[in-house]
């Protein structure tokens, strides 16, 4: 490859650091305008951050979707070299101290998204019948009842609330430990480590016990949270082997192998774990990211208002506009062309959903927030056999909540500056500070 060839593969630092750096997730207005620059300059570009390996930034949604059908030739998790490769991406140094605790290996957790098929097959097996649509509809009655209690609380306030820790935080906590069975009492437990576990670069999420300026913090803080879970499952993994109930949590702990053994209690942590934090943390970065665009546009909050077919058309937008998941990171098996690219075994791609979902020609006014778009090739639960399990459960937990909320919203004024979550793995609102006047 000529020198020129290799110089047009390079990204501007300044979009590479915008997009790659934590802190350059504070300014979404920033961040999105980089993801823009690399659609229409260079859509498949090197970055070469310090402190991170060289990575090829895939912002086209066809682009994704091509590594993400493809896991024999783009790997999660290192193929036959299993947790060689992070499937998030971390600095180095995170990287170093995670195998220098771990054994060597990259795969700190036992759960779906550091695994590659068959064993990702085997594995998301376990539930994959429990979380298929014919299965939900037994809860819809329970999600429904949660969704309505969670409606009456808010309506007992005056409206001016902080709509993402006052309400969009607790309903899908609620519903993710309801559907586990864990008593009410542990929330708070749970709310405090997911919201460690997915804010190892927001200093407002830092955990006391490590020091936060070391390069390896953000790594540090992962694995001291996810030995947290460790420990409050491993109580509930105990009981429902013991006395098994009508739940998910029994579902997963009774799962056995091909010998008829269980499986290691690591890998029901790491669906627990999956489930407490995805299933909670995105889900609630959904509704709030769509509450408060219906409260930019309120010819649209008034056309759902009162006509709540759309409901199941305004998840989806609201799924797209938010991208709540920010990356997963793959890494070539073997020699690949790409977009016209030279790809090398051992190549590492940053696949950026949030740029996806804004591509133009997957879906046309990209930056207009339209709840009546279709169709929606939003891929904010990704593609292919990593595509999240829990999709068809995050859209009914949104329905269900939408359908029971709206009928009471009248308008929605933000009422101060919002935040955003400081990392470049999720992503949604911190805050929302807003009046809402209700239809009670």
């Amino acid at each position: 490859m000529s020198t020129t060839e290799q110089a047009t593969e390079l990204i501007p630092d300044t979009v590479a650091r915008q997009i790659v750096l934590p802190e350059g997730h504070r300014d979404n207005d920033a961040l999105f305008a980089a993801y823009s620059w690399l659609r229409e300059n260079n859509p498949l570009g090197r970055a070469v951050v310090e402190g991170y390996d060289p990575l090829w930034l895939v912002s086209k949604h066809a682009d994704i979707m091509e590594i993400e059908r493809q896991p024999e030739i783009f790997t999660s998790a290192g193929g036959e070299d299993k947790g060689s490769v992070n499937p998030i991406l971390a600095n180095q140094a995170g990287d170093e101290f995670t195998k220098s605790i771990n054994n060597g290996s990259l795969r700190i957790l036992e759960t779906l998204t550091y695994l590659d098929p068959p064993e990702h097959t085997e594995i998301k097996d376990i539930a994959l019948d429990w979380f298929r649509p014919q299965n939900l509809s037994q809860w819809e009655s329970v999600i429904r009842d949660l969704a309505k209690a969670a409606v009456a609380r808010l309506l007992e306030t005056d409206g001016r609330i902080d709509f993402v820790k006052d309400f969009a935080l607790q309903y899908p906590l609620h519903v993710i430990m309801s559907l586990f069975g864990v008593p009410e009492s542990d929330e708070p437990r749970m709310m405090s480590l997911t919201q460690e576990f997915f804010g190892t670069a927001d200093p407002d999420a830092a955990r006391e016990d490590v020091e936060q300026l070391t390069p390896d913090a953000a790594a540090k803080q992962w694995v001291a949270t996810i030995q947290d879970f460790y420990a409050y499952f491993e109580a509930l993994l105990q009981d429902r082997r013991k006395s098994p109930r009508d739940d998910l949590a029994t579902v997963i702990s009774l799962a056995r192998d091909a010998n008829g053994e269980y499986y290691p209690n690591e890998t029901a942590y790491g669906y627990f774990i999956a489930i407490a934090t995805a299933g909670h943390d995105t889900t609630s970065s959904t509704l709030a990211g769509g509450m408060l665009e219906l409260g930019r546009n309120p010819e649209q909050l008034e056309r759902v208002r009162n006509d709540l077919s759309l409901v199941p058309h305004l998840v989806n937008e609201s799924l797209r506009w938010a991208s709540p998941v920010k990356h997963f990171m793959r890494t070539a098996t073997q020699d690949y062309t790409l977009r016209g690219r030279e790809i090398h075994a051992g190549d590492r791609f940053m696949l950026l959903y949030q740029s996806g979902n804004r591509d133009a020609e997957a879906n046309p006014n990209p930056d207009s927030f339209d709840p009546t778009r279709r169709p929606n090739k939003h891929i904010a639960f990704g593609y292919g056999p990593h595509m999240c399990i829990g999709q068809h459960l995050a859209k009914l937990e949104l329905r269900v909540m939408l359908e029971e909320l709206l009928p009471h919203v009248k308008s929605i004024t933000l009422t101060g500056d919002t935040r955003f979550i400081q990392t470049n793995f999720v992503g949604g609102l911190k805050n929302m500070p807003v009046a809402i006047e209700f239809d009670r």
